[in-house]
């Protein structure tokens, strides 16, 4: 994995969670932090357009260079086989722990 595709990873999952959090915050809210999500929201649906476009359809010469969606559909991927194998393993752990 080049440097480029680190990059898309962490700044699409940047992105995300900065959306959602700020949903959350927006809803759940009150007053200021009301604000807060809805300017959390959009510095998140801002960077994720901006990302896109660079990756996507942009002829910039380091952006057009990266696979964008084969970059998430892989990091998609890797991620439910680290979870899967970490829950397995917290799994059998839990079972020796409570059956000693």
């Amino acid at each position: 994995m080049d440097i480029w595709s680190f990059l898309t990873i962490i700044i699409v999952v940047f992105a995300l969670v900065m959306m959602i959090t700020g949903i959350f915050s927006a809803y759940f809210g009150a007053g200021k932090n009301r604000a807060y999500g809805c300017i959390l929201f959009v510095v998140g649906l801002v960077t994720l357009a901006v990302w896109t476009y660079l990756v996507g359809y942009s002829d910039i010469k380091p952006f057009c260079e990266v696979a964008g969606w084969d970059v998430m559909y892989n990091a998609l991927i890797d991620l439910i086989g680290i979870l899967i194998g970490a829950l397995i393993a917290v799994g059998i752990f839990l079972v020796v722990v409570l059956k000693s």
